[in-house]
């Protein structure tokens, strides 16, 4: 049997290199743990203008993946054709329609109430993320993310909700989920970096305009100091950082076993509040704790499916 070698068209993604087998649920675990970080700045930015906040996160974030590629020698892919599409859609529903979903939702249902709709996340991967390749889900990784989801309610609580805020819940369900499959079909050719530098852009634009509409010109000029430290935290950590680890976590165990991870989000958000001075959660919040992790070994039993 005989190979030809032939180059790589220009633009094309360069050739993945063999990844250690452990590499992507440690880039999905720490990913995930950063996102859970927000908390520690969640008290600081309470008063500020959300849009323009949101904004400014994701256009610093964008300045420092163009010069991140420029230093490590990277070209900036040019996405092509139906992909411009593909990353408007997670732009405007991972990013922007999340946001919405999350800021109207606790107007009509208290937090924890988003918290368990977010916390279905990874069955919604488990059931879809296949099926985008081809494939069946696997019933270890399913049994497995309804394990961390029952652990992440655990973490979460419950709350009282009317009908508008269970539709917000929904909505954020589906657009915390469409932020990992809907950059399935884009990921292999664009690679983490592409899509997490298109995808943040095109929602810095988005949410410019929303911040000008609804809080005014001026809004991101009454941020304080303390905010705009905040703003950096989410822009560096919480966007560069966890994207790049989330969407390289994706390419290499697929959207089903890495959306098990997302279940470390409430608890590393239970564990940063610790860590800020809250006070110790009680038996059942680390009851959940134990439960995604277990839920997290059952799932990853399952064979890794070639993404």
């Amino acid at each position: 049997m005989t190979t030809s070698i032939h180059p790589p068209a220009p633009g094309d993604a360069p050739a993945a290199r063999p990844s250690a087998p452990w590499s992507g649920p440690v880039f999905a675990g720490l990913g995930m743990t950063l996102v859970g970080s927000q908390v520690a700045v969640s008290g600081v930015l309470a008063d500020a203008p959300l849009f323009a906040v949101q904004a400014l996160r994701y256009t610093l974030a964008a300045v420092v993946l163009v010069l991140l590629l420029r230093a490590t020698g990277r070209t900036v892919p040019v996405p092509r054709g139906r992909e411009w599409a593909w990353l408007a859609a997670v732009a405007l529903s991972g990013l922007v329609l999340f946001n919405v979903g999350v800021v109207r939702g606790v107007a009509h249902a208290e937090p924890a109430v988003i918290g368990v709709a977010v916390a279905a996340v990874p069955v919604l991967l488990a059931l879809v993320g296949p099926l985008l390749g081809g494939a069946r889900p696997a019933p270890v990784v399913v049994a497995g993310a309804v394990v961390v989801t029952l652990g992440a309610v655990l973490v979460t609580g419950g709350g009282r909700a009317d009908p508008a805020g269970l539709g917000y819940a929904l909505l954020t369900l589906l657009c915390e989920a469409g932020f990992t499959l809907l950059a399935v079909p884009v990921l292999h050719r664009l690679g983490p970096h592409g899509v997490s530098l298109h995808t943040v852009w095109i929602a810095a634009l988005a949410l410019w305009g929303l911040s000008l509409v609804t809080e005014g010109p001026g809004a991101v000029l009454t941020l304080r100091s303390g905010q705009v430290s905040a703003v950096l935290h989410l822009a560096l950590g919480v966007t560069v950082v966890a994207f790049l680890l989330w969407y390289t976590a994706v390419g290499r165990i697929g959207p089903g076993r890495a959306g098990l991870f997302t279940g470390v989000v409430p608890v590393a958000s239970a564990v940063g509040g610790v860590l800020l001075g809250a006070p110790v959660p009680g038996p059942v919040v680390w009851l959940g704790v134990a439960v995604v992790g277990a839920g997290v070994l059952l799932g990853l039993r399952a064979p890794s499916a070639a993404p």
